[in-house]
C-alpha cells in the first residue's frame, strides 16, 4: 500500500506514518521539519520516504506531492493528519489567526488533496482526514471554537471532493482523546497555549462533560486508519469516529 501521511514529523501524524510502515505499508512522510521527518522515516521501516512539504505552499504541497508518486510508483492512501488549534475566546480571535487555522487545517488539506487525485483516481485509492468531535460529536469547546469551525470546514470539504470524485473513497475519521505517543510523537496541539487560561476552559470542558475521562491508545487509531486504507476499490467508509471507551 503506497501511503502518503501529510503532517508526518510529530504528534499523531508521526504515530500513524510510522504504524502504517510497520504494518506493511510503503509510506512517504509529509511535513516541514526535515529533521523530524528523516527519525520518523527509520522507525517507518525499510522505503519510507521523508519529504519535506509546506501545506500553506501550494508549490511546495504540488512538488511534494509528485516526489512521493514518483518514488512511490504511485499512490494508494493518503492521511491528511495536520491540524492546528490555538486556545483563546472567540473574541480574542483576529483575523491572522484565522487565516493560519484555515490554511492549515482546510486549504492545506484541499491543496493536497488536488495534486494527489489524479493517482488516487488511477489506483481507485483512499484518503482519510482527522477530524475532531468537538466538529461534529459535541457542541464547540469554548476556547477552541475557532478549531472547531475549521474542522467543520474541514469536514464539508471531505464530503465536496466525495461528491466530485466518486472514483476515490474520501473517509472523514473524527479522533477523540488520544495517547499519542512519546518524544516527537508526542502531541504539539496544545503547545503555546495560556497555561492559566487552559486551566479555566479545561474545567469548563469536564464540567460539560466533553471530554472522555480516558484516553485511547493511538495504536487503535493507526489500525481502525489501516483497516479504511486497506478496504478494496469496491469499499466506501464516509465517516469513522474514534473515541475512547468511558471508564469503569
Amino acid at each position: 500500500m503506497r501511503t502518503v501521511v501529510v503532517g508526518a514529523s510529530s504528534g499523531l501524524g508521526r504515530c500513524i506514518a510510522i504504524g502504517l510502515g510497520k504494518r506493511g505499508a510503503r509510506v512517504a512522510l509529509l511535513a516541514r521539519r526535515g529533521a523530524r521527518l528523516a527519525d520518523a522515516a527509520k522507525e517507518a521501516g525499510a522505503g519510507a520516504l521523508p519529504i519535506t512539504c509546506d501545506v500553506t505552499d501550494e508549490a511546495s504541497v504540488t512538488a511534494a506531492i509528485e516526489q512521493a508518486a514518483g518514488e512511490l510508483g504511485g499512490i494508494d492512501a493518503l492521511v491528511y493528519a495536520t491540524g492546528i488549534g490555538s486556545l483563546s475566546r472567540l473574541a480574542d480571535v483576529d483575523a491572522t489567526a484565522w487565516r493560519q487555522l484555515f490554511d492549515t487545517n482546510v486549504i492545506g488539506a484541499a491543496l493536497v488533496t488536488a495534486a494527489a487525485v489524479p493517482h488516487l483516481t488511477a489506483s481507485s485509492g483512499t484518503a482519510a482526514y482527522l477530524s475532531s468531535v468537538s466538529a461534529s460529536l459535541t457542541p464547540p469547546w469554548p476556547g477552541l471554537g475557532a478549531y472547531a469551525v475549521s474542522k467543520a470546514a474541514l469536514d464539508k470539504l471531505v464530503e465536496a471532493w466525495r461528491a466530485e470524485h466518486p472514483l476515490i473513497a474520501f473517509t472523514r475519521v473524527t479522533v477523540g482523546d488520544c495517547a499519542g505517543g512519546e518524544g516527537d510523537s508526542m502531541t504539539e496541539f496544545n503547545a503555546g497555549w495560556d497555561p492559566d487560561l487552559a486551566v479555566e476552559m479545561g474545567t469548563i470542558w469536564m464540567t460539560r462533560q466533553y471530554l472522555a475521562g480516558s484516553l485511547m491508545e493511538v495504536d487503535e487509531l493507526v489500525n481502525v486508519l489501516d483497516g479504511i486504507l486497506r478496504c478494496g476499490p469496491s469499499a466506501n467508509i464516509p465517516f469513522v469516529a474514534v473515541t475512547p471507551r468511558l471508564p469503569a
